[in-house]
């Protein structure tokens, strides 16, 4: 099994699994049943063994808690990183809306989340069948995520005193495979641009290794400023970066208004990087 067959069989899946599509029965309106979420994904391909994800344990970047592809699996030859790029009805809802996430990027959000797991859980099923050993962190029972002040945890402080932090990261493992780069708002931005979503998997199959974009973590960051003036929370800024807590606020809110979904996005439609790589 090579890149290119893993690449099909993401691309098959995307195009013909039928949780790509938005039914009638979950429907927020009439607008969105049999909305597209997803188009084809992106992949990139890293070392298991790559020196870099040592510099994410630490605590200026993630942190000791952060476990490495070997810790996950011992044999594990490669981590796989893709993005899922969301369709332009996504994007174009979203950027249709003011202030609250549109129809169609809570459903992305929320349903398109639910997708990723999915897509994971298929190409780890596929690769085991090969006789390679696969998983995905994110969904494995080892994995955990917090939030809030917690000082047993050294790790990156964001906003007002707020930790944010998690023993597996897809922004840093993207990176760590060469998909792309940070961009002002934490978004991540790759060829295919910011307006999506990230999964990852470690396999014990063997694949080369894609090269870094930059040893600049926001070299496809053109620094312009429009996320800035989108964000409704006024949560990023272009001397400060993002303020994660007041960012996760206003989440909070619309958690209250969407119940059971919840999203903003603002900063990652009408925004150069929305599709692609900005030009400086």
């Amino acid at each position: 099994m090579d890149k290119i067959e893993i690449l099909k069989i993401a691309n098959s899946f995307v195009e013909e699994s039928e949780q790509n599509i938005i039914p009638e029965g979950i429907a927020l309106s009439e607008a969105v049943v049999g909305m597209r979420i997803f188009e084809n994904p992106i992949f990139a391909f890293g070392s298991a063994i790559d020196p870099y994800f040592k510099k994410l344990t630490e605590p200026s970047v993630i942190g000791p808690h952060f476990l490495a592809p070997k810790q996950w699996l011992p044999k594990a030859k490669t981590v796989i990183s893709f993005f899922l790029p969301f369709t332009d009805v996504v994007k174009k809802g979203n950027s249709r809306e003011g202030v609250w996430p549109s129809e169609e990027w809570l459903h992305g959000r929320i349903e398109g989340q639910a997708f990723v797991v999915k897509l994971c859980q298929h190409i780890c099923a596929v690769l085991t069948k090969a006789g390679y050993k696969s998983l995905s962190p994110s969904l494995d029972e080892r994995f955990w995520a917090k939030v809030g002040n917690n000082s047993a945890l050294k790790s990156i402080p964001c906003g007002e005193g707020a930790v944010y932090t998690s023993n597996w990261s897809e922004r840093h493992i993207a990176y760590v495979c060469g998909l792309g780069t940070f961009g002002l708002s934490k978004g991540f931005i790759t060829e295919k641009g910011i307006a999506g979503r990230l999964g990852s998997i470690v396999t014990e199959l063997e694949l080369s290794p894609d090269t870094r974009v930059s040893d600049n973590i926001y070299e496809n960051c053109s620094m312009c400023g429009a996320c800035v003036k989108n964000c409704p929370a006024n949560a990023i800024s272009l001397e400060t970066g993002k303020n994660h807590l007041r960012c996760s606020e206003f989440v909070n809110k619309t958690k209250e208004m969407f119940q059971p979904r919840y999203g903003c996005g603002k900063c990652q439609v009408r925004v150069p990087c929305e599709s692609s790589i900005p030009k400086r």
